[in-house]
């Protein structure tokens, strides 16, 4: 490898030396992750992961892949790189623990305009941290310049990640009942859904500054709030399946909750929430003031404070609370499943 270099290749805007040195740079956030199952070291042309041989009578594998969106836009525009990898494995790995699975492995794609190698070690340090935080290896990817289609300054990163669950204990979604409770998992804050119109409130692509501003309200400035990670929900999920009859597990994403809680409840199941249970972090209140946004549009678009909702019967739903929150996180009961179909937020 050390003798390839292309004069003609570096002319037309890619310079193949770049990703060489860039995969030197990462080498060390990549070992970070490494689990059993890794076989061996980025750099071949697939990744290796040999499956659990004990465990699980049945394995199912369990896939998800997202990206980032235009939270990206955030970061470019602070020069702030390091943790928009970490929202790149939450969008994923948040997926897969919906279905009662363990995240085993994670790749990504990073598309730039031009590799700059030490934004590239930034970006992916963040991945092999939010891969830490899931438990899972980051055992490979992509890195490509796209001359020409991107501007230099530009990049986008998605991903993908594999996770493991025995085939008796898949979440069930017609097992949900009326009279079952819905439990919230707070959220770090917007996560990494609704930046389009975040940013439109903001007039952020026109006046960046404004990610400069300091609001008391949230103890720093616009763009340090904006640029909080996803939080990862995998460790302490786990625990509880490991505990508890879990009925169904939702990732409030984009569309809220309107769009993400209809999707785990069973047939002739709807969900009331009760919007007072709620802890509704400061920079929701911001959002929907300066951009004048109703409320159903807020939780139509946000997670509000909810990251993830978990539900349980309601005899579980105490001792759920109270496993999640020893595990350091803040959980509570924000409604319940009742006859009929969607969502009513009252």
């Amino acid at each position: 490898m050390l003798n390839s270099y292309s004069e003609s290749y570096k002319d037309a805007g890619v310079d193949i030396t770049a990703g060489y040195r860039a995969i030197e740079l990462i080498k060390k956030h990549i070992q970070r992750t490494k689990v059993n199952g890794v076989l061996e070291d980025v750099g071949g042309f697939g990744g290796l992961y040999a499956l659990p041989k004990t465990g699980t009578a049945e394995p199912v594998l369990v896939s998800a892949t997202d990206g980032v969106g235009t939270k990206l836009k955030i970061a470019k525009l602070t020069g702030k790189h390091d943790t928009i990898g970490i929202d790149c494995v939450a969008m994923c790995v948040n997926d897969i623990i919906c279905a009662g699975a363990k995240p085993l492995f994670f790749l990504d794609y990073l598309a730039l305009g031009k590799n700059i190698p030490e934004k590239v070690e930034q970006i992916v340090s963040g991945i092999a941290e939010g891969c830490v935080r899931a438990g899972c290896a980051l055992i490979g990817g992509e890195t490509a310049e796209h001359p020409g289609i991107m501007k230099e300054d530009e990049y986008d990163i998605a991903g993908f990640s594999v996770g493991i669950v025995e085939k008796s204990k898949i979440l069930d979604k017609e097992n949900v009942k009326p009279g079952d409770i819905i439990i919230g998992l707070s959220s770090s804050g917007v996560h990494s859904n609704g930046f389009s119109l975040t940013r439109k409130i903001f007039n952020i692509d026109v006046n960046c500054n404004i990610l400069e501003k300091y609001y008391p309200d949230l103890g720093k400035t616009l763009g340090e709030e904006l640029l909080i990670p996803t939080r990862i929900y995998v460790n302490p999920v786990l625990r509880l399946l490991d505990k508890i009859n879990v009925k169904s597990i939702c990732h409030i994403t984009g569309g809220g909750f309107y769009e993400n809680i209809p999707r785990i409840l069973g047939s002739n199941s709807g969900a009331i929430i009760d919007k007072k249970m709620i802890y509704t972090p400061p920079i929701f209140d911001i959002i929907s003031k300066t951009g004048n946004i109703p409320e159903r549009d807020m939780f139509n678009t946000y997670n509000m404070g909810v990251g993830m909702c978990i539900i349980t019967s309601c005899e579980d739903a105490n001792e759920a609370v109270s496993l999640l929150c020893s595990s350091t996180e803040k959980a509570f009961i924000i409604g319940e499943i009742c006859k009929g179909n969607g969502v009513l937020i009252d």
